[in-house]
């Protein structure tokens, strides 16, 4: 990883546990000595990403972090319309729905969606870091990604979150052969006890994934009935999502609705 690579994981610890972070931890927290963390995050804040804070012992992100996620978003929309995507799931599901999205190696959840159906629901935050081997949305993500990454994913060490939470990438691999097949991935207390999820992907115009749509319920409140709903709605609006941020699908991804196969690869 290189100098400017460095520099910009140390960004990626920021979340909102963790809105200001001192030195020692940035230093744990990335495997990086002190001297490495200040100079890196020295250039930061002279840059703008990173702050100190009133008291001067810690930093947090700064100004240009914003300024870049306005230009973004004024490009491409991608929060609003993931939004309206979401309404539109929970409306549909009566479940918690969220978006995902693929920055470098990780997965960050970005937005989500509460039903007011429920009094108990699965909670999530923005910005919450999700695994790609723990949940629906990183599994969903996998099965249609380049081998490369892939492999890149199941090289790395894989965290245990729960104890259903499957770490052998041989049959991770089998699982990703079985999400190509059906479109639509599923997790069973992967990630969080007592939480089912399923989830699809969404793509760029280079046809990979770019993140995912889910939609997350409480394991007892799971049936066979739900889940085909949830997974009928989360292919159509993750059709509907990639067609409007200008994305393509593959030609392997199985879909329920062929017309939207058409505005998708057309």
């Amino acid at each position: 990883m290189g100098t400017v690579s460095n520099a910009l994981s140390l960004l990626g610890f920021f979340n909102l546990q963790r809105p200001e972070i001192g030195l020692s931890d940035l230093a744990r927290l990335s495997g990086m000595n002190k001297a490495t963390v200040y100079r890196h995050m020295s250039e930061l804040a002279l840059r703008g990403f990173v702050e100190k804070s009133h008291g001067g012992t810690s930093y947090r992100l700064g100004p240009e972090v914003l300024r870049l996620a306005s230009l973004r978003e004024a490009a491409v929309p991608l929060l609003s319309v993931a939004r309206e995507m979401l309404a539109r799931l929970s409306a549909a599901t009566h479940e918690t729905s969220h978006m995902s999205v693929v920055q470098g190696m990780r997965l960050n959840a970005i937005a989500h969606h509460y039903s007011t159906r429920h009094g108990t629901r699965v909670t999530m935050e923005d910005a919450e870091v999700l695994s790609f081997h723990g949940t629906a949305s990183g599994l969903a993500i996998l099965a249609f990604s380049e081998a490369a990454f892939v492999d890149a994913v199941l090289a790395r060490p894989l965290p245990v979150h729960t104890p259903h939470t499957e770490t052998d990438p041989d049959r991770i691999r089998a699982r990703l052969r079985g999400i190509r097949a059906s479109g639509v991935a599923q997790s069973v207390g992967g990630f969080e006890a007592d939480v089912h999820s399923l989830a699809v992907p969404i793509f760029g115009p280079d046809r990979c994934p770019t993140g995912a749509l889910a939609v997350a319920v409480p394991v007892a409140r799971m049936s066979d009935a739900l889940a085909r709903r949830a997974q009928a709605e989360l292919t159509a609006c993750a059709a509907d999502l990639t067609r409007r941020i200008g994305g393509f699908a593959p030609e392997t991804l199985p879909l329920q609705d062929t017309s939207a196969r058409s505005e998708m690869t057309g």
